[in-house]
């Protein structure tokens, strides 16, 4: 494993932020996933297909080859919209929303467990510091988030 430079605390702050992406992302699927999909149609029921790729910040290709994949193993159902014929909605199959129930189980368990090492009270000193960022990072960065999402 590398190491970095113990005197660098932003480059440790980095890597522990990129570090903490990557158990994330393992632990919910990706943020296009199939079970992070399962989980958001069980929430919502029915979406389209335009909402989903919005929602997962995602390209119309790469959620239509997951999409597939879904439908393939019987998991969802996709139809046209009987009010707009260019629109696709997309639904749980029952088969799906078995699937979709033990992801949200599994989800919400990881969820409890994450942070279970931390104090209550580090737990909202984490979140304060962590949305101080994103505050920040919202305005300084907001042009390059915009190129990153077309």
């Amino acid at each position: 494993m590398l190491s970095y430079n113990e005197n660098d605390i932003t480059g440790k702050l980095i890597h522990n932020l990129w570090a903490i992406h990557h158990v994330m992302c393992s632990i919910s699927g990706g943020r296009a996933g199939q079970k992070r999909i399962l989980t958001i149609l069980l929430r919502n029921g029915t979406v389209t297909q335009a909402e989903l790729t919005e929602h997962l910040g995602i390209h119309p290709g790469s959620a239509s080859e997951v999409l597939s994949k879904l439908e393939n193993s019987g998991l969802i159902h996709r139809e046209e919209n009987r009010a707009d014929r260019r629109t696709i909605d997309i639904c749980l199959t029952e088969k799906g929303k078995a699937e979709a129930e033990i992801a949200l189980a599994q989800r919400e368990q990881a969820k409890k467990e994450m942070f279970s090492v931390l104090s209550e009270k580090e737990q909202a000193e984490l979140l304060a510091l962590l949305e101080k960022l994103m505050a920040d990072w919202n305005t300084r960065y907001a042009r390059q988030a915009e190129r990153g999402r077309k």
